[in-house]
């Protein structure tokens, strides 16, 4: 019973302390920004009263809705194509990291580090450091997703493989089978739902993040957003956002979808 009771007190203090930690952290970020919570909920009315006076769509905007359609359908490509080529790319990368295929302890912790560190280099600092090469252009927004897509797939499908393939492997390795074999007959078989769901996940991901890129790139809805923000052409840039929103409802929508089939 004591020992329960030193837990609990245990907790309750932990609790505290972490508690403590965040609101310090809060206060004092917000004491060095100058950022003023009360301020920012008394701007809200403000700001949805201008959202509804300026970003309505007017007639010059719904003129513009076949180019804007073209532009997200770019994006859209473009994002598809980028997620399912980083993950072919990702899995046969993952197969020399994951512990399952056992081919190198050496080439397995390199191949998670060089994951590790596409992964956390953000996609956006990927286009600023391509467009000194490649400029701006769709091969730059390509470049800059395939890269942080590689490194996140990479890292997920490792530990998918690790989780799910683990036991068929070793009864696949035990009748002898070769290294082409268990990936066929046990790897891709038994982590196909986990591999397919983060493919999903990175499509959806990389719709919202490519729409930034292409601020930076110059393509896309991205650039065309920016440029009708740019020329105070509110209503057109609102009529993009209405769009980016119901494509993204609609993608997540067909996601999950699959994902309850598959799964």
């Amino acid at each position: 019973m004591k020992k329960k009771e030193n837990i609990l007190a245990v907790r309750k203090v932990t609790y505290a302390v972490v508690a403590a930690v965040i609101a310090l952290i809060y206060f004092g970020a917000a004491y060095i920004t100058e950022f003023k919570m009360s301020e920012g909920i008394a701007a809200f009315p403000g700001a949805f009263l201008w959202i509804a006076e300026n970003l309505m769509p007017d007639e010059q905007a719904i003129s513009r809705i076949p180019k804007i359609l073209s532009k997200l359908l770019e994006t859209t490509l473009l994002s598809v194509a980028v997620t399912v080529f980083a993950a072919v790319c990702a899995f046969l990368f993952s197969l020399l990291g994951t512990r399952t295929t056992k081919i190198n302890p050496i080439i397995g912790k390199a191949v998670r580090i060089v994951a590790a560190f596409f992964r956390n280099v953000p996609d956006v600092v990927w286009a600023m450091l391509l467009m000194f090469s490649f400029g701006q252009n769709i091969l730059t927004g390509f470049l800059a997703l395939f890269f942080t897509t590689f490194g996140l797939l990479t890292r997920a499908f490792i530990e998918t493989i690790d989780e799910v393939s683990s036991s068929c492997v070793e009864a696949l390795n035990a009748t002898g089978a070769n290294f082409i074999q268990c990936v066929f007959q046990g790897i891709i078989p038994s982590s196909l739902t986990g591999i397919v769901s983060w493919v999903l996940y990175m499509i959806e991901t990389n719709i919202r993040s490519s729409t930034l890129i292409g601020m930076l790139t110059a393509t896309g809805i991205g650039y065309l957003f920016d440029m009708y923000y740019k020329m105070l052409q509110f209503p057109s840039a609102g009529l993009i956002v209405l769009f980016m929103v119901i494509l993204v409802i609609v993608i997540e929508g067909i996601s999950n979808k699959i994902r309850r089939v598959i799964m």
